[in-house]
């Protein structure tokens, strides 16, 4: 993303629908080394498509593509790969890895023709794989993409200036709760350890609250919503790290007191444990994005809630968003088959299906307008608590985040390590990879 653009996202994300969302847990990676083909494959897909508007643009002869995908949200990718084929007799290969670790992935097999040819990740690894060389940029579909998608959405996969993503959904989280358990949700965490105390019982393996206390895109709330920060500046300033700020550390305090009512280690919660445990009425409340809608109602039906997530100190939680988009691979052999997947699979139709398949929040401005969108109480919790998410830093230096505050966590979490102390070794870490950090 354009770094000046960041104000202009973050005021959007206040208005926006769009904006409930990005998703997915994140992970850090070591940032890849950048690749020389970039301008070679660039330039093949410039003359291929010279003089040839999007309607025309013509597949290659035996073109077949590898599509990379979230076990989570697989069916929808699946369904709409079939679509694609029937459509163009192009066969797709849908491959299962994490949207986290798609730009490292990319950046080891891209070079080998190993990769996807279209790959999805959350838009804080943007700058990552721009200045990797991994990415074509989307100038065949540029105006129908910017005409078509959410001012803010076009911003979170714009990069200098330059359009690299297919936007298709944006996320955040949002506090899944039980009403057989919990008639209402409640206001604050205040309120949420006063239940916990009446609920939370560890030998029985039963909790008020869970969440993945070690991953820091679920636990931005607890640095945020007091003044903490990741980057200054909107998140371009990589010399401004606001982890360990009075702010972040107001909202720690909080954090801390939530082992109380979830007493067990942050390594022994993931997406698994926790959504089997809520599935059963073991856990009355989650933390958790929209990619859990779809099997969360289908296992509560009506008893399923959603709202924002808990007050902190009094004032409204601020979570992390971010806007999930396709990109294609710089590397691909199939550079305008995999532009007409990559817009195939995030127009106003396929968002739909997204949103029906995983309970997405479309990017398309004529799918928010669905009535399938507008009527549904679901969605529209998470947009109530997207007016209070901040993007996710798209420079390059975000992946040198997410190691070192994954690693205080569960030290402040698990080993009860004091926040201060263990956030300033992290940001102390984030200074050093910054400074050590390539161009």
């Amino acid at each position: 993303m354009k770094m000046k653009q960041f104000m202009a996202l973050a005021a959007t994300l206040t208005m926006a629908f769009s904006l409930t969302a990005c998703g997915s847990s994140n992970k850090s990676a070591e940032e890849p080394a950048a690749s020389g083909n970039e301008t070679e494959n660039a330039a093949k897909t410039t003359d291929n498509n010279e003089q040839t508007s999007p309607g025309e643009l013509k597949p290659e002869d035996g073109a077949s593509l590898v599509v990379w995908e979230s076990k989570e949200e697989r069916a929808f990718t699946d369904e709409i790969a079939k679509q694609f084929t029937a459509k163009y007799n192009i066969p797709v290969k849908v491959e299962e890895v994490s949207p986290a670790d798609q730009v490292t992935k990319l950046s080891q097999d891209g070079p080998s023709g190993l990769a996807a040819d279209v790959v999805i990740f959350p838009h804080d690894n943007l700058g990552r794989a721009i200045e990797a060389g991994l990415l074509l940029p989307n100038d065949t579909f540029k105006d129908e993409t910017v005409k078509n998608n959410t001012e803010a959405s076009i911003q979170g996969v714009t990069y200098d200036g330059t359009l690299y993503g297919y936007p298709r959904a944006a996320e955040t989280y949002a506090l899944y709760y039980n009403k057989s358990i919990l008639k209402e949700a409640p206001k604050s965490f205040d309120d949420v350890i006063a239940f916990g105390k009446t609920f939370t019982d560890n030998a029985k393996k039963k909790y008020a609250l869970m969440w993945e206390t070690g991953n820091m895109y679920f636990n931005y709330p607890f640095i945020a919503t007091t003044g903490g920060y990741i980057y200054g500046k909107n998140g371009t300033d990589k010399d401004d790290i606001g982890i360990n700020s009075a702010g972040a550390l107001e909202s720690m305090q909080t954090y801390v007191k939530l082992k109380e009512i979830l007493p067990i280690k942050s390594g022994d919660i993931n997406p698994d444990i926790k959504r089997s445990l809520f599935n059963s009425g073991d856990v009355a409340m989650d933390i958790n994005g929209p990619w859990e809608l779809g099997g969360y109602k289908k296992a509560l039906g009506d008893n399923l809630g959603i709202a924002p997530i808990p007050t902190i100190g009094g004032k409204p939680a601020i979570s992390f968003s971010g806007i999930k988009a396709w990109y294609v691979n710089s590397f691909t052999k199939y550079p305008n088959a995999s532009q007409l997947f990559a817009e195939f699979a995030s127009t106003k139709d396929a968002q739909l299906l997204l949103n029906e398949k995983v309970g997405s929040i479309p990017t398309n401005k004529e799918a928010l307008e669905a009535d399938q969108i507008k009527n549904d109480l679901y969605i529209s919790a998470f947009a109530e608590q997207a007016k209070n998410s901040q993007p996710m830093p798209s420079i390059p230096e975000m992946g040198n985040v997410w190691s070192p505050v994954n690693a205080a966590l569960p030290e402040i979490w698990d080993n009860n390590a004091d926040p201060k102390a263990a956030f300033d070794k992290a940001a102390q870490q984030i200074k050093d990879l910054n400074n050590g950090a390539t161009k």
